[in-house]
């Protein structure tokens, strides 16, 4: 990627990540440690559930999107900087086997009047292998103006 600094983007620019494969262990090995419910740690016990059958926990679904948007970074010189998420929304469960990618649109800018920076809006929705949309987010990103 060669954007580097706020005015290299601009409203409707999209970025796409690659892929990453899920599988039980990690579902299980996260929810173990963070989120400790049924239908994360046992298929049994899963399939008795509303999920009827093992699913990610939305935090770790959270985390997966999260590693596939700082691996395509839209601005490789500049950390990932934030002021919140708007609009995060689990929509289908993750499930084992599911391979998940990130597509992005940025949707607002916001230059500061003080600060040599300012806001970018990007809507990062992850789809997994059947091309469902599994999660959304729209973090609030300081990015840094270009030096004068």
């Amino acid at each position: 990627m060669t954007e580097q600094y706020l005015e290299d983007f601009r409203a409707g620019q999209t970025f796409r990540s690659g892929r990453i494969r899920i599988d039980a262990n990690r579902i299980k090995s996260f929810a173990a440690e963070f989120d400790p419910q049924p239908f994360h740690l046992d298929d049994t016990a899963a399939q008795k559930t509303a999920f009827k059958g093992l699913a990610a926990s939305g935090w770790h679904t959270a985390a997966l999107a999260m590693k596939l948007a700082v691996d395509m970074n839209p601005c490789p010189r500049h950390p990932l900087l934030g002021l919140g998420v708007d609009n995060l929304r689990w929509m289908a469960p993750v499930r084992p086997g599911d391979t998940l990618r990130i597509e992005s649109e940025v949707v607002g800018l916001n230059p500061s009047k003080t600060k040599p920076q300012g806001v970018v809006l990007i809507k990062y929705t992850l789809y997994n292998q059947n091309n469902e949309a599994v999660y959304t987010f729209t973090p609030i990103g300081i990015i840094p103006s270009r030096p004068k």
